[in-house]
């Protein structure tokens, strides 16, 4: 029982963790969108487009773009631009980068969340960083609600 416990508080200590990346994200926000809306059907959350977001993460200022294709809710295309100066972290930005495709590609976007991939255990959270400015990005407003 007391195994229980432990592992309870320290899902509560990440899910903090996050939850203060994620708000301080959207205060820092660097994104910016090149989205075509043309295509939305009935059932669509997000409108069909590509969206661009820099993904915040770590105790120094690291950041990686992320450019994503949306069709159907579903990411179709994605590129992850490094932007790291130290060639340690730069080489795992850009082995992430080239990994990301093959996880994500075809999956829908709230289904979205990646961990550690390529070696990369911080990237990761840059990029969910920026999927989550994405998804505000693309949200369709509800009609009904106006």
């Amino acid at each position: 029982m007391m195994t229980g416990i432990s592992i309870s508080i320290v899902m509560t200590s990440c899910q903090a963790k996050e939850d203060t990346a994620v708000e301080r994200s959207r205060s820092t926000s660097n994104a910016g969108v090149s989205n075509s809306r043309s295509t939305i059907s009935k059932d669509s959350v997000y409108a069909d487009g590509t969206y661009k977001a820099t993904g915040q993460y770590g105790s120094l200022p690291s950041s990686i773009t992320v450019t994503a294709t949306l069709v159907d809710n579903a990411i179709n295309e994605v590129k992850v631009t490094p932007h790291a100066t130290n060639p340690t972290s730069l080489d795992l930005q850009r082995r992430f980068a080239n990994a990301v495709p093959a996880v994500v590609v075809g999956k829908r976007i709230d289904e979205v969340k990646v961990g550690r991939l390529a070696g990369s255990s911080h990237t990761p959270d840059g990029f969910n960083d920026a999927i989550q400015q994405i998804k505000e990005q693309a949200r369709i407003e509800d009609s009904t609600s106006k």
